[in-house]
């Protein structure tokens, strides 16, 4: 499926649906012409009651002449919160591949992300069914407090503060909430900013922002991580 059909099918399918934060299509901004990747990158954020629709599109990294004819690889959708309407937009899109049920497992891993999946030519179609938040166990108290004070520590590693989140999120509660948002005033960390835009915490906008305004232009990898996790949290702020 060309980029321009991909494009076509997506305004279609989507019609009428409100767009919570502006698209990002890379070749379109020069600040991510050196981007050292080997692709185009596309993203849209679409809303509707309580439910979010993220869409993501990859493709070669061709002339940006020649981006319409080029094949895309992924097309892929992340439902988030709850929206029957958005769920059926996107079994428009993979409606327009070929089912392919033994690509992906329904349930891929642990993460507890249902996935389907269809192919269009040499596009992969992917819609991904994100978890709602659910009681969980809590850690055991040692363990949280553990966790916590290596994200509140401004001599950890990177490494560390990673690998703290990471485990920390096992849990999803307002006290992991409240300790990954008291995590960015001591410093950046784009895991538990990746974390919080899953799960639509406002309060994690100020501090993308923050982090946006530090970036180095000759760094346009963390510019466009950044800047896709600030429409993510704006598109949130949309939804009713």
């Amino acid at each position: 499926m060309q980029l321009s059909h991909a494009q076509a099918l997506l305004d279609s399918s989507f019609l009428g649906v409100e767009e919570g934060a502006a698209r990002m299509y890379e070749p379109d901004d020069e600040r991510f012409d050196k981007r050292l990747s080997a692709v185009w990158l596309e993203y849209r954020w679409y809303v509707h009651e309580r439910g979010l629709a993220e869409v993501f599109v990859k493709w070669k990294r061709v002339g940006k002449e020649a981006c319409a004819r080029e094949d895309v690889s992924v097309l892929r959708l992340h439902l988030l919160g709850h929206s029957a309407a958005l769920a059926e937009r996107a079994q428009r899109v993979l409606a327009a591949g070929t089912p392919t049920t033994g690509r992906l497992l329904e349930l891929f891993g642990s993460d507890g992300v249902k996935r389907e999946s269809s192919t269009a030519g040499p596009t992969h179609i992917t819609v991904e069914h994100w978890p709602l938040p659910a009681p969980q166990p809590l850690l055991p108290e040692e363990t949280f407090q553990g966790l916590s004070s290596v994200l509140v520590d401004p001599t950890a590693t990177f490494e560390d503060r990673h690998e703290a989140v990471d485990r920390l999120c096992r849990e999803r509660s307002p006290r992991v909430v409240d300790t990954l948002l008291a995590a960015l005033e001591v410093g950046p960390s784009l895991s538990a900013l990746r974390r919080l835009s899953e799960w639509g915490v406002p309060g994690a906008l100020p501090h993308v922002e923050r982090a946006l305004a530090a970036v180095a232009p000759d760094n346009p990898a963390d510019l466009w991580a950044l800047t896709a996790l600030q429409r993510r949290l704006q598109a949130w702020g949309r939804a009713l």
